[in-house]
């Protein structure tokens, strides 16, 4: 069954046109229920498709993925955050389904599909498991992406398959005194004829336990400060590099996070993956579309929660009455339902803003500052709708609580996107 879904999504992958906003795709490309007849038909060659419009392939992918986070992820989320360890089987099946490549180009053995679908994809993932979600997220918001942007030839033929096939990527970029001013690293790489040595350490590296490959952010020219930081390539059985202890967290359990050490650890030239000295764009580039994938996991960390405590609200009695009867608690649960609308909202114009080419930095920061807010709200009132069983492990609301927080830490915390927003602001003005 595996194997069939594979490639169905790789043919979907060949097939898989842009977004509307970013393609010359037609109206009859998008699904459409029937007509109200006191709405009004938009002109003929116009296109007024809604933000919860998907194309034909991306409902298919869509669909796909909730079947797989359901029947083979569902099952093993309990276990996998207790024991804080993702399984073999769930990677592998990313794998399989062609979800760790899904922006790569078919030549390099991708599912090609479009950065809107791999958003799909996250959102997906997250309703049943965050941790799952963000290793997902990782893989095609960062690692895929700049390979296939600024790799050589030769790079994207030696790395691009491996991470579409069975490999696992991690972006290394976070250190101990290099959390929000993520320029001030100081892991250092010293050129020495064709090659060079990297010294430093790395902490809160997501993914690293599994990974075979790292990219790493590393300082060439301290001298003229975050202009020398350079995107290094480093496979994991590089002599002199170490992965360090697992953090155990409070959530995203089965994510593994770990420290890196490199102790003269020698990589060719040729391992650089783009310009000498121009990391922090790289860096700075990349993050703005994370922005847009964390908030995707959030707004579906957020939806899992909801879908999974408003039937309880229906079956549980109290006072002779359903819990959802009660108008404090519909109130409750409307002012819920409507910020995950907004969030949804925000996340797809993110995205939809990015297919089409267009400035999307502000709305990224806005989808991943909103997502993470409301991920924390939603769970938290999810486990108060629940009542004292919400507060336990038998059920996952408590789970999704502990997961949420991270939104609002992780590629740049929720102060952070802030601050952002308001200096683009200013600008606009």
């Amino acid at each position: 069954m595996a194997g069939i879904l594979c490639r169905r999504v790789q043919l979907l992958g060949r097939r898989i046109a842009h977004s509307v906003c970013g393609s010359q795709a037609v109206s009859h490309r998008w699904q459409s229920s029937a007509v109200d007849p006191l709405v009004q038909v938009p002109r003929e060659g116009a296109i007024n498709a809604p933000l919860q419009t998907y194309t034909e392939e991306e409902t298919m992918i869509k669909e796909m993925v909730k079947k797989f986070a359901h029947e083979r992820i569902a099952p093993l989320v309990k276990t996998m955050d207790a024991n804080s360890k993702m399984d073999n089987s769930v990677i592998e099946g990313l794998f399989e389904l062609g979800l760790m490549g899904v922006e790569v180009d078919p030549s390099y053995g991708g599912t090609g599909a479009s950065f809107f679908s791999s958003i799909l994809v996250v959102e997906e993932l997250a309703k049943v498991d965050p941790s799952v979600s963000v290793m997902c997220d990782i893989q095609n918001t960062l690692i895929n992406m700049l390979f296939q942007r600024l790799g050589t030839e030769e790079q994207k033929e030696t790395y691009l398959p491996r991470l579409c096939r069975d490999t696992l990527g991690s972006f290394c970029l976070s250190e101990a005194e290099s959390g929000s001013d993520a320029f001030s690293l100081r892991t250092n790489a010293q050129k020495h004829k064709d090659y060079y040595i990297i010294n430093g350490s790395k902490m809160w590296i997501s993914n690293s336990e599994q990974a075979g490959v790292f990219l790493v952010m590393a300082n060439a020219n301290p001298s003229a400060g975050y202009k020398g930081i350079t995107c290094f390539i480093v496979p994991k059985d590089t002599e002199g590099f170490h992965i360090g202890k697992k953090e155990d967290k409070l959530g995203l359990r089965a994510s593994s996070t770990c420290s890196l050490t490199f102790d003269n650890v020698k990589v060719p030239e040729s391992s650089i993956l783009g310009q000498l000295g121009h990391g922090y764009k790289y860096a700075i580039g990349m993050l703005n579309e994370g922005r847009i994938g964390i908030a995707a996991q959030m707004l579906g960390l957020a939806q899992g929660c909801f879908d999974h405590t408003i039937p309880y609200t229906k079956q549980r009695v109290q006072f002779g009455k359903r819990i959802i009867d009660f108008q404090g608690m519909q109130h409750q649960i409307s002012q819920v339902a409507t910020q995950l609308e907004a969030t949804r909202l925000l996340t797809y114009n993110a995205a939809r803003l990015k297919e089409a080419g267009r400035d999307f930095k502000k709305e990224a920061c806005m989808a991943k500052y909103f997502a993470s807010e409301v991920a924390c709200l939603t769970t938290s009132k999810c486990i108060e709708w629940m009542g004292g069983v919400g507060y336990t492990k038998d059920y996952p609301i408590e789970k999704y609580f502990r997961d949420s927080k991270i939104g609002t830490i992780y590629e740049g915390t929720s102060n952070i996107q802030l601050t952002t927003i308001a200096k683009m602001i200013e600008q606009e003005y």
